[in-house]
């Protein structure tokens, strides 16, 4: 049999193409929709090159990352009662899930609890609007991505991250409770970040609601079929979630937990990591 020979690229196909050299050329390049933009976290997060030079190095960029979080910490410093939302960004306005989040959003609000979002569209911007009307404080922690995301209007505060990291620590330190609607891959890292450090008590056990139980019944399934028969989790690290297709309910297991911790002494003031 005839063995295929494999195609070697060409050099000129490989080298990596040079720098726009006026604005017109830089414009025209990025709005191609192959453009991809790196990110600050993509730089931090790469191999070091050995043709990077000292003062572009990580030990430097760690000033804009303090930055980052000194910003973050000083513009939130009065958020006291934040629950946080999350879900699709891709969720449409006639889709009821939105629906839902607003309502959440809108209950919370008129409870006296801050709403933060990521600050995108979808569940997002639901969530944000529910706030909004209630008269609410209404947060976005934006994030800057290589196909940027538009603030939704309905923020009356909003922040803008280059650092994931950095943002995913605002959300859990100023959040006494988390909302997860339906969402993706950024859904679930949010979700299961903040079960991990409830689990491992790196933060104080607050309330996490799933939204939505058509949605999470696989899920919520093969934890209990697989991840527990496997001994993989503690029946116990079950009660960590509260799942309801109820604004209404979600929202009174919300003021029930936290009234019933503002009752308990506590040393730390918010559910952040403990120091």
């Amino acid at each position: 049999m005839a063995q295929t020979r494999k195609k070697v690229p060409n050099a000129a196909s490989t080298k990596t193409k040079p720098y726009p050299k006026t604005v017109a050329e830089a414009k025209q390049i990025e709005g191609n929709p192959s453009y991809w933009r790196m990110t600050d976290d993509e730089v931090l997060l790469r191999s070091p090159r050995p043709q990077d030079d000292y003062k572009t190095s990580d030990s430097w960029r760690v000033f804009r990352i303090m930055g980052e979080f000194v910003g973050g910490f000083d513009t939130l410093a009065t958020v006291t009662r934040g629950v946080s939302i999350f879900g699709s960004a891709r969720t449409p306005e006639d889709d009821p899930q939105y629906e839902a989040a607003r309502q959440t959003a809108y209950l919370l609000g008129s409870a006296g609890f801050e709403i933060i979002t990521g600050g995108g569209p979808g569940i997002m911007e639901a969530a944000n609007r529910g706030a909004h009307e209630a008269g609410a404080v209404s947060i976005g922690c934006n994030i800057e991505l290589p196909l940027e995301q538009s603030p939704n209007r309905y923020q009356n505060l909003s922040l803008t991250f280059k650092y994931f990291f950095v943002r995913k620590t605002m959300f859990i330190k100023y959040s006494n409770a988390y909302v997860i609607f339906p969402g993706g891959f950024g859904t679930m890292d949010e979700l299961f970040e903040a079960l991990t450090l409830i689990q491992t008590r790196k933060i104080r056990n607050f309330p996490v609601v799933l939204f939505g139980s058509q949605y999470w019944r696989g899920m919520l399934t093969w934890i209990t079929s697989t991840m527990l028969h496997e001994k993989m989790i503690n029946v116990e690290d079950l009660g960590l979630i509260h799942l309801t297709d109820s604004p209404r309910d979600a929202v009174d297991f919300i003021v029930k937990t936290a009234y019933a911790r503002e009752e308990k002494p506590d040393m730390t003031d918010s559910a952040g990591p403990e120091s």
